[in-house]
């Protein structure tokens, strides 16, 4: 099963209440792929860097199976660069730097290598450039997933509307659910959402963890209580990159199947945010990974008996 993914590789800075970066890798594409690659050889990733992107990241992608055809490297212009910092209940953040650079350039184009893909995961991009990804592919992909944020909704609605036809599952976060419904029930927000086209929607909830809705059905998959967050940058990129490797991995879209892909998302996600920037997902195993996974499985069951 081979997986494409579009998004942003790039640089961040970030501070925390715990420590400070000036300079860290970062982007959507970045993270998915770290977290998919432990799924689902090869990730096909179609990305754009300045020359100042780091050769060793290149090849550290590279080593874990991600295939870069559809990175574009411009020579003469930098990376994107991103610089935020977090509040101490690490959910809020100010955004204090963005340099689009080269991302005023990207064009992503679908190499032919590409082609027959089966997964395809729209990072958090222009909705126009989404659609342009998806208008490339020759065989529909047996599954669409999108990101999107509510600085989409502000500045490109009318786009927005129309790549939200074309894919099978959307995420977004509780407040990014609420503006793009005009809803405060999430669970009435889910109803008008799934009617602009989606099958599926995935709500993030950051530490409360995340919803999955479909038709009448609604599933719920908590966040591992941690005892040290560090970053929460790109952990809704980690998150998603977990869940769509484990559904690239097994080939089934179902229902019950998207419920075990939010769970592993999920544990991929709690590894993101204790350390900066990826660096975390660089080290971990397939053992850490069962092992996390486990810890959810153990989070939520139970036995009960009712008394009557």
């Amino acid at each position: 099963m081979s997986l494409i993914v579009v998004g942003t590789m790039a640089f961040d800075a970030i501070e925390t209440p715990f420590g400070k970066t000036d300079r860290i890798v970062g982007g959507s594409a970045t993270y998915v792929a770290y977290a998919a690659s432990n799924f689902v050889k090869p990730v096909k990733q179609i990305s754009i860097v300045g020359y100042d992107f780091p050769q060793e990241e290149m090849d550290s992608l590279k080593s874990r199976g991600v295939e870069l055809a559809g990175v574009d490297v411009i020579k003469d212009k930098k990376s994107f660069f991103w610089s935020g910092r977090y509040h101490l209940d690490m959910n809020t953040r100010d955004t204090l730097v963005t340099d689009l650079n080269v991302l005023l350039d990207f064009d992503p184009k679908v190499p032919e290598s590409y082609q027959e893909s089966e997964f395809l995961m729209l990072g958090n991009l222009d909705p126009k450039l989404q659609i342009k990804v998806i208008q490339q592919m020759k065989t529909r992909p047996k599954l669409i997933v999108m990101d999107t944020m509510n600085f989409w909704m502000e500045v490109a609605m009318p786009q927005l509307e129309e790549v939200l036809k074309m894919v099978d599952v959307l995420m977004v976060n509780d407040s990014e659910a609420r503006e793009l419904s005009g809803q405060f029930s999430l669970v009435k927000a889910a109803k008008e959402i799934m009617k602009m086209g989606p099958k599926y929607l995935i709500i993030k909830k950051g530490e409360h963890g995340a919803l999955l809705f479909y038709e009448d059905q609604v599933f719920f998959a908590p966040a591992l209580p941690l005892e040290e967050v560090f970053d929460p940058t790109g952990a809704g990129d980690t998150f998603a990159g977990g869940f769509i490797g484990h559904i690239a991995k097994t080939g089934d879209i179902s229902f019950n199947n998207m419920k075990r892909a939010i769970i592993v998302g999920s544990a991929l996600a709690s590894f993101c945010v204790e350390k900066f920037g990826p660096e975390r997902l660089k080290e971990i195993t397939q053992k850490d990974i069962d092992g996390r996974i486990q810890q959810f499985v153990d989070l939520v069951n139970f036995d009960i008996e009712l008394v009557k």
